[in-house]
């Protein structure tokens, strides 16, 4: 199972942070860091209940993380397991997380797919969702599989649609001419964009749009 150590930066003031896997008993702090996290527009039926969570503890552990400030449960990243299609990319959240259950996770697949992350907000200038992103590409180098992949909201976008297609608003953002505050942050993890999928995720920022972003694994030869 995961565990890490660490140590994260509020200016110069230190405060220890642990990274591990999530279970049962955390199920109540879980549930408030989605709260706190994505307040509305977000769907609050989109946050997680204990029953999504049983079965990301149950079916795949090893994909279950949360982090710790001291002693306090800021931040989670969840995966699954499943066989990615690079020549048939387009899916939509609710399909390939099976609606954030994962009872679709193969334990035999080739790609961790992202189903979720999340900080509080004000934990997040800890640097806190790049140490979660940087434990997850760990798993996926323990694990031996090809990438870890997920759908990227596009919050911004909806600021800019009036003049912008969703592809054109990404372009910008690549060339850094935009700033947006899911996919920067995607990019400063080491994410790399594959394509925009539209009707992604029911979600009024994005205009149900997203980027698809994958990180490959180093050690493997991807096709």
């Amino acid at each position: 199972m995961y565990w890490k150590e660490l140590y994260v930066f509020d200016g110069d003031v230190p405060h220890k942070a642990i990274i591990r896997n999530y279970t049962e008993k955390d199920f109540p702090q879980l549930i408030r860091v989605q709260q706190e996290s994505f307040p509305p527009p977000f769907p609050s039926e989109l946050w997680w209940n204990e029953e999504q969570l049983t079965n990301h503890v149950s079916l795949f552990p090893e994909g279950a993380l949360c982090v710790e400030v001291d002693g306090r449960i800021v931040g989670s990243m969840t995966g699954l397991l499943v066989d990615f299609d690079p020549s048939h990319p387009t899916h939509t959240w609710k399909e390939i997380t099976d609606g954030g259950y994962i009872r679709n996770h193969r334990p035999d697949g080739n790609t961790l797919y992202v189903v979720d992350i999340c900080v509080s907000p004000p934990y997040r200038k800890l640097g806190l969702g790049k140490w979660l992103m940087q434990s997850m590409y760990e798993v996926v180098i323990r694990l031996n599989v090809d990438r870890l992949l997920g759908g990227g909201r596009m919050p911004g976008y909806h600021r800019h649609a009036e003049r912008l297609s969703a592809a054109q608003y990404l372009e910008k953002v690549l060339k850094g001419e935009l700033k947006d505050p899911v996919i920067t942050f995607l990019l400063r993890c080491g994410r790399t964009p594959i394509q925009v999928i539209e009707n992604y995720l029911e979600d009024e920022e994005s205009l149900n749009y997203a980027v698809l972003m994958e990180w490959r694994n180093p050690f493997k030869r991807c096709v």
